[in-house]
């Protein structure tokens, strides 16, 4: 598999910067989004002719699924993925809950289901040969933050630690919100950039977080 089999467009917007993406498999025609951040007008012109397949929903945040009703109208038989403990959470005419390690393909391509809880519960990173998307769990320049009262900051660890910085370095994230210098980015050049990446271990993360937050905080005021 190679970039030259699948085509990755990417739309901002929704609530906060908000990514969604809209891939193809160039052998097949076949299409699907990772998540549902923004009005079905922004990326109808890009949809073929086969229509969209299948809905990949990174976690159950509110502008992370904000247009599901939009695309189900427009595709009643969407497939929607989301995780096992959050199916009742989507409301569509079809919902597959997926767990840690389950492959679900779309034309010929092969997402791998990675549970990375920390941020929400529920969320999920897909893996597509060199590329992993990765909703609100990492972004460009910094992990996710754990400031949801269903959050927690060493399951984040465990994830961002041992489920994604574990994977090669050649891999590029496609995170859930516009908020680096760039959009995406491969995991080793994340690493360098991003002091929340260069914790030396769990309670080191723990304690980088608070300061983080703090300085958000400050910048706010």
């Amino acid at each position: 598999m190679s970039y030259s089999d699948y085509s990755i467009r990417s739309f901002t917007g929704g609530f906060d910067k908000n990514l969604t993406y809209l891939v193809t498999c160039m052998r097949t025609s076949n299409q699907f989004l990772v998540d549902a951040s923004v009005p079905l007008k922004k990326i109808s012109s890009f949809v073929n002719r086969r229509g969209l397949i299948t809905l990949f929903i990174t976690h159950t945040h509110r502008d992370h699924c904000a247009f599901i009703d939009e695309y189900v109208d427009a595709f009643p038989n969407l497939v929607t993925i989301v995780f096992k403990d959050s199916q009742d959470k989507i409301k569509c005419n079809y919902v597959k809950p997926v767990n840690n390690g389950d492959i679900v393909s779309v034309g010929q391509l092969n997402l791998e289901i990675i549970h990375t809880p920390g941020h929400y519960p529920d969320s999920i990173c897909y893996l597509l040969d060199d590329v992993l998307f990765t909703g609100d769990t990492l972004f460009v320049g910094r992990t996710g933050r754990t400031i949801d009262k269903k959050s927690d900051t060493r399951d984040l660890y465990k994830s961002v630690y041992n489920k994604i910085l574990t994977l090669p370095d050649k891999i590029t994230i496609y995170p859930g919100h516009d908020y680096g210098p760039r959009s995406s980015i491969t995991i080793k050049e994340n690493i360098k950039i991003s002091p929340l990446l260069q914790a030396e271990d769990e309670d080191d993360f723990v304690l980088k977080m608070k300061e983080y937050e703090k300085i958000r905080q400050k910048g706010a005021k």
